[in-house]
């Protein structure tokens, strides 16, 4: 598993546009000192440097109940989940600020974002999640992600930021997901007990043989072991992600990532983030109701790949809400794509014929211009 058969290189990393990167607890706290500064100006840097390339960069960071703990007095991490949400938003402000501080130094906004796994299960906050993250990447503002741990409960938490790291991948649609860890990335064997393992370079990321050689975490600090970063690579995956699991002490590691280094393990997905997200759409068998087309959209539709706008509608049916599968038909009923719908259905039956410059006087608001946009559209 040290090559992956010209299928993708290192080399193309560079090319990664939207990248999600996860730091783990222990390269940013500890229970005696809390939060170390200087690894978060580190971070924060190398995370600038990618915006002025013209990156896209959302943190996934964790730190807060270690941060809350030495704030606390405490020596270990609580096991009782209310002792470790106390922790939690105790810590929050500490980490908050740290980041907050450095990033404003170096000309980049932040906001924080705090997620549950309800806020990812439910489709109408999972589109607005996704909308907001969009608009604060558009404006150079670096989202910073933590789980809520002060109102997760055990019966709905994600179980730890690497999971809650590739489900953003996939919310965002990233190009590459970086796990940031303390190790030097996955080995055939656990280098702690086994001289001669090898660290693995590059390997798909659903390769089933990887799961064998992960070791559960040594922290005390984190939740996450190798095997969660290796699920995590495959949730990723199926959203086009590619994922590097690397060491975050190493210096610079993010520009030598992107730089085409061969540091850390490369688990690299089997298709495009587009082409991963058309399968899906294409695979869902029962759409929640068909917009109808006039000829005009249909031509265009299949001819030119466009999105398709209210103005070539001239009808609906069925119930679905915003981020539903719907199918285009025209007039005869013949389905020509199948795709998700920016509106709802009683929202699309308002604005049907009108210019998206309409929108927001007939309904309110306007989302986006495009009822299905073409890169959610699938022709069939």
């Amino acid at each position: 598993m040290s090559a992956n058969s010209g299928v993708f290189t290192r080399t193309d990393l560079a090319a990664a546009k939207r990248i999600v990167v996860k730091v783990g607890s222990s390269l940013l706290t500890s229970l005696e000192t809390g939060l170390e500064q200087e690894k978060i100006q580190s971070y924060c840097r190398q995370i600038a440097q990618l915006m002025s390339a013209g990156k896209e960069v959302i943190l996934v960071s964790s730190g807060a109940i270690a941060e809350g703990c030495m704030r606390l007095g405490w020596s270990s991490r609580p096991a009782q989940v209310h002792r470790l949400q106390a922790a939690a938003a105790v810590g929050q402000i500490g980490l908050l600020q740290a980041y907050e501080e450095t990033l404003k130094a170096l000309g980049c906004g932040s906001a924080m974002i705090m997620l549950t796994h309800e806020d990812l299960a439910d489709r109408q906050r999972y589109l607005n999640a996704r909308a907001t993250l969009k608009t604060l990447t558009d404006v150079s503002v670096v989202p910073i992600i933590n789980e809520n741990d002060t109102v997760a409960t055990d019966e709905i938490r994600f179980g730890d930021n690497d999971t809650l790291a590739a489900l953003v991948a996939n919310l965002v649609e990233a190009d590459l997901l970086v796990i940031l860890t303390d190790v030097a990335g996955l080995f055939s064997a656990d280098p702690r007990l086994d001289e001669n393992a090898s660290r693995i370079e590059n390997a798909a990321a659903t390769d089933a043989a990887l799961a064998a050689m992960a070791g559960d975490s040594a922290g005390t600090l984190g939740r996450g072991g190798m095997v969660t970063k290796i699920r995590a690579a495959r949730l990723a995956a199926r959203s086009g992600a590619h994922t590097v699991i690397a060491s975050g002490h190493v210096e610079q590691v993010l520009g030598r990532l992107l730089g085409g280094e061969n540091i850390g393990t490369l688990l690299y997905a089997e298709m495009s983030p587009l082409a991963a997200r058309k399968r899906w759409i294409a695979g869902q068998l029962r759409a929640k109701g068909d917009i109808v087309l006039d000829p005009g959209a249909v031509n265009a539709l299949q001819q030119r790949g466009v999105s398709l706008l209210a103005a070539g509608i001239v009808d609906t049916r069925g119930s679905y809400g915003r981020g539903d599968v719907v199918r285009c038909v025209d007039q005869g009923g013949v389905v020509i794509a199948q795709g998700l719908s920016n509106y709802a259905a009683a929202e699309v039956a308002v604005i049907k014929g009108l210019g998206s410059d309409q929108y927001a006087a007939a309904i309110g608001y306007a989302a986006e211009a495009e009822v299905v946009h073409r890169d959610n559209l699938v022709l069939v």
